[in-house]
């Protein structure tokens, strides 16, 4: 599938079809979205919000969650706030999500049974990572955009004068509904 989606590109730069999609690294709305990386929010959710590229500076990892206080999601926000003119930050969770009830034991079973050593899972254990914070997920959506949004607005780095607000997006019909 690789060699088909390279085989794609060749097409695409030698046609110019890229020209189409030019725009500067900063956002012309001065909005941030952290969201899922879920395969249904990848054309609904710009098509439910009107957006277009380089609109929006899109953060999107599994459950749209912050694992921790200094993990890559808000790096990536302070990013966009500091340096890129990100003035707004939208978390939209959504409707069906992956990521509803798994947990570290869970994805640790998991793990072993695709190969990876037990001894490595030991390691990692041994040098600090907490598999129960990092690979958790969350009981509901709601629950899980409100204690990102909450976050975000408390944490010790974030700019007060940027708006950050919850969503929650309907996978069927692109409805978008605020949780503030």
């Amino acid at each position: 599938m690789i060699d088909q989606m390279l085989a794609y590109n060749r097409e695409f730069v030698k046609s110019g079809e890229y020209k189409k999609f030019a725009t500067s690294k900063y956002p012309d709305k001065k909005i941030a979205i952290l969201t899922c990386m879920d395969t249904r929010l990848v054309e609904l959710l710009p098509a439910a919000l009107g957006i277009k590229n380089g609109d929006v500076k899109m953060i999107k990892n599994a459950g749209g969650m912050i694992t921790g206080p200094f993990d890559s999601a808000v790096r990536s926000l302070l990013v966009g706030i500091i340096e890129l003119g990100v003035e707004e930050v939208m978390v939209i969770g959504h409707t069906d999500c992956g990521v509803s009830g798994i947990n570290a034991d869970m994805m640790i079973r998991h793990l072993i049974q695709r190969g990876v050593s037990q001894d490595h899972i030991d390691m990692m254990r041994y040098c600090g990572i907490d598999f129960e914070a990092w690979l958790r997920g969350f009981d509901s959506v709601e629950s899980s955009v409100e204690e990102t949004v909450d976050l975000l607005r408390n944490h010790p780095l974030m700019p007060r004068d940027v708006v950050i607000k919850g969503y929650v997006i309907n996978t069927e019909t692109g409805e978008l509904t605020p949780l503030d």
